[in-house]
């Protein structure tokens, strides 16, 4: 359909699950993709680029506030603009408080939220210079509801959306929107891991009595990217089957 023709998507932590099927979705879409993970790779950005697009990959820690910069600079130089920044880069240690370490909180907080943080303050000023841009990041139904044996990994997604809300205040003058997506239980690599009467104790809390495929986030993330939305900012976005935590 050409929802993002012309557009330039940076999404990090794009090399594999959720952030996967978004830059294949936007790619679909006539998106260009920059993406980022600890280590470039090629295989994705092969398959991104045979949907005719330009598409490239970065090495990059996204806790890294001057390697973040850099890359910013360098998609910038690459592709000549960044319409659409995801922030999709996370991670998870769970433990419950009593057991939780100081690394437990601090790796959470850092790679899940202070990455948003790189990457916004990295972008913001080329989406200013562009007078528009869409700015998405990928919260949690946990950071709404918060989850036992989650505290680091919970406070981290409700700190995205809290971030969306006010970059969405901020930047609103400037064109520049802010979002959150919120997924339930998605089926992906991690929780494929989890066993089975744990995975259909989860399905059960589920009004549609199933779990969320990555493409249903993908679709959400390519209607927050697309001039679909373009009166949509400082919203959170559940996609979680109705599922009420």
């Amino acid at each position: 359909m050409g929802l993002l023709s012309g557009k330039t998507a940076l999404i990090t932590g794009a090399a594999r699950g959720i952030g996967k099927a978004i830059a294949l979705k936007y790619a679909s879409e006539g998106c260009n993709i920059a993406f980022t993970d600890l280590q470039v790779n090629e295989e994705t950005e092969q398959e991104i680029a045979a949907l005719g697009v330009k598409a490239k990959s970065y090495a990059s820690n996204a806790a890294d506030f001057a390697q973040t910069e850099e890359v910013v600079k360098a998609v910038k130089e690459e592709f000549g603009s960044i319409d659409i920044l995801v922030n999709n880069a996370g991670i998870t240690k769970d433990g419950l408080m009593l057991r939780m370490t100081e690394q437990q909180w601090d790796a959470v907080i850092a790679v899940n939220l202070k990455s948003a943080f790189n990457f916004i303050h990295a972008c913001v000023p080329v989406m200013m210079r562009q007078r528009g841009g869409s700015i998405i990041n990928m919260a949690s139904v946990v950071g709404v509801h918060g989850n036992a044996g989650q505290a680091n990994y919970a406070a981290s997604k409700a700190g995205l959306i809290a971030l969306a809300k006010s970059i969405a205040q901020e930047m609103g003058p400037k064109g520049i929107r802010a979002n959150a997506i919120a997924p339930g239980f998605i089926e992906t690599a991690m929780t494929a891991q989890l066993p089975d009467e744990v995975r259909e104790e989860w399905k059960k809390k589920i009004p549609l009595r199933r779990g969320g495929q990555v493409e249903d986030i993908a679709n959400v993330a390519t209607f927050l990217a697309s001039d679909m939305s373009s009166y949509v900012s400082g919203q959170v976005i559940q996609v979680d089957g109705g599922m009420n935590m």
